[in-house]
């Protein structure tokens, strides 16, 4: 049943309008936020400038001296009435990960809080049914719902410095493969030689807001010799 409560409407400085499903990360918000962002990348009212997905809001920035809020709001709702018909789906994207020793540090934190084995965590995070939802906090930082709720841990109280590009992270529902080296409060699951930062101008990530991500487990040795032709790239 549709909730009469959302989507809420609410105006950013003269420049932008927040649309809101929900007040709380779940997969209905999430697909409520992907459908409007792509329908109105479809069908632009005038003066929309750009918009900005995150989990469960869509930031729609528009250029207040063509349009306004009522006019980009009245847009949204007609869109959300009458969707266009052939809106393109998510790209499938594979991401590699070891998960051997060295790489996976938080591995049997997990494994102890969830009171499961090392390798029944690693087989419930392959199996995650992963969506990319928004980018933030860091050039490349793919935010992923799908982590599998027999694994979901919290952020731990502090956050650690330094952890390495490419570290596959898990918080809660939510999981993200590192682009830079940075802090992090997320647990590390594993490392990953994947390239996220593509260096191409046109698709500078290697994921769009929508794809389905699929993990695939690889050895140290076959990490190696990818981050090998990486370098040779």
């Amino acid at each position: 049943m549709p909730n009469p409560e959302w989507p809420r409407y609410t105006p950013v400085a003269d420049h932008s309008l927040l649309v809101s499903f929900g007040d709380a990360i779940a997969d209905p918000a999430s697909a409520a936020v992907l459908a409007l962002d792509r329908a109105l990348a479809h069908a632009p009212p005038e003066g929309l400038l750009e918009c900005i997905p995150a989990f469960v809001s869509l930031l729609v920035v528009f250029d207040p001296l063509v349009t306004d809020h009522a006019r980009i709001r009245e847009a949204a709702e007609t869109l959300q009435r009458d969707p266009p018909a052939g809106l393109p789906a998510g790209e499938a994207r594979e991401v590699e990960v070891c998960y051997d020793d060295g790489f996976a540090p938080d591995l049997e934190a997990v494994a102890r809080a969830s009171g499961l084995g090392i390798d029944a965590v690693i087989d419930l995070h392959l199996r995650g049914d992963y969506r990319v939802r928004m980018y933030g906090f860091a050039p490349g930082y793919a935010y992923m719902s799908g982590v599998p709720p027999e694994i979901q841990v919290p952020r731990k109280p502090s956050a650690l410095r330094d952890i390495a590009a490419g570290s596959v992270l898990i918080a809660g529902p939510q999981c993200l493969v590192t682009t830079l080296r940075m802090p992090t409060g997320w647990s590390i699951v594993g490392r990953s030689p994947t390239r996220i930062l593509t260096r191409d101008d046109s698709a500078p990530f290697l994921f769009g807001v929508g794809d389905r991500v699929r993990f695939k487990r690889i050895d140290r040795a076959q990490y190696e010799a990818k981050l090998e032709n990486e370098s040779h790239g």
